[in-house]
């Protein structure tokens, strides 16, 4: 290695935070239900390992699959049309990465994916039209969730798993849910342009 791994220690305190709050909640259960963890101690943790295993293969998979898609011709061609096809940065941004995310499969692995290859373009979109950056977060992290919710998206097939139901069962609840919550992503913007002016 030519230099030093830098980590920056302030970033990470979200992350510590949670981990810390998981420990501590663990530790609560084993000092106030003993009685009832201990029999079932070796049934939980198999269940547990399961589910957890399941969720990080299909994440795995859909980040490798989506990783794949990012560096195809297609999808370069694709990314360099809908930053010139779409004059409004929010309106762009959130089309964009509904787009990716289905063509991935994935939410997160769609959002990574759309700002690691536009991040620059709409960073400088959002400033050049006097466009907070964390309402462009919150316009991508929402949007992403649309076409999320198609068949083959990893969350979906593990909630599935998880659950026991089937596609049939549970899709249309599914569907509804994630479509409304793209569709808010719209609203979202249609209100910050309206009260724009009042907020600058």
């Amino acid at each position: 290695m030519k230099a030093p791994i830098i980590i920056d220690v302030a970033g990470m305190t979200g992350l510590w935070a949670v981990e810390l709050a998981l420990v501590f909640a663990i530790i609560t259960v084993f000092l106030f239900a003993w009685k009832q963890v201990v029999p079932r101690f070796n049934e939980g943790c198999k269940a547990a390992i399961s589910g957890c295993l399941l969720a990080i293969t299909n994440t795995a998979s859909e980040f490798g699959y989506g990783s794949i898609i990012a560096v195809l011709p297609g999808f370069l061609l694709l990314s360099r049309s809908l930053k010139t096809a779409i004059p409004n940065p929010l309106l762009s941004e959130a089309i964009s990465v509904q787009l990716l995310a289905g063509i991935v499969g994935s939410a997160s692995g769609g959002l990574s994916i759309a700002l690691g290859a536009m991040s620059d373009v709409y960073i400088a979109a959002a400033n050049a039209a006097h466009i907070p950056l964390e309402v462009a977060h919150r316009v991508a992290s929402m949007a992403s969730g649309g076409m999320d919710s198609l068949p083959h998206n990893g969350a979906v097939i593990t909630m599935l798993a998880i659950t026991g139901l089937t596609h049939r069962q549970a899709y249309k609840h599914i569907f509804a849910c994630t479509i409304i919550k793209t569709v808010a992503v719209f609203f979202v913007i249609a209100v910050y342009y309206l009260f724009r002016g009042h907020i600058i």
